[in-house]
């Protein structure tokens, strides 16, 4: 059975930083890409970054790019976000995802095939 787990969330205050964690187990996910979206109190689902599986290519979000940094290593099956200069704004759940994707289409939540049960970021002003 494939799961996702994500770990590293909490309360943190503006402009500070967070590190989250998500493993991978029953398969692994080296070929796959790997990717972070969050989705706050009655908003939808929104990407955040991508990272291609040999990490040569990643991609974000505007709202996100030069404060976040994705990563992976696939030999933890582990991808990461590193979260620094958090605002109240970045306060949502995220969730980590495993999809076959390349270039845009890993942008869309829809191309993403396994999920794992998010982590709750919040951020005080």
């Amino acid at each position: 059975q494939v799961q996702l787990v994500e770990a590293g969330g909490g309360l943190v205050q503006a402009g500070g930083s967070l590190r989250l964690s998500c493993a991978a187990s029953g398969r692994t996910f080296s070929t796959y890409a790997k990717g972070w979206f969050r989705q706050a109190p009655g908003k939808e689902r929104e990407f955040v970054a991508a990272i291609t599986w040999t990490g040569g290519n990643t991609y974000y979000a505007d709202s996100v790019r030069g404060r976040f940094t994705i990563s992976r290593d696939n030999a933890k099956n582990t991808v990461y976000l590193q979260m620094n200069s958090l605002k109240p704004e970045d306060t949502a759940v995220y969730y980590c995802a495993v999809s076959a994707c390349s270039g845009y289409r890993c942008y869309d939540r829809n191309n993403y095939d396994y999920w794992g049960q998010g982590t709750q970021v919040t951020v005080s002003s």
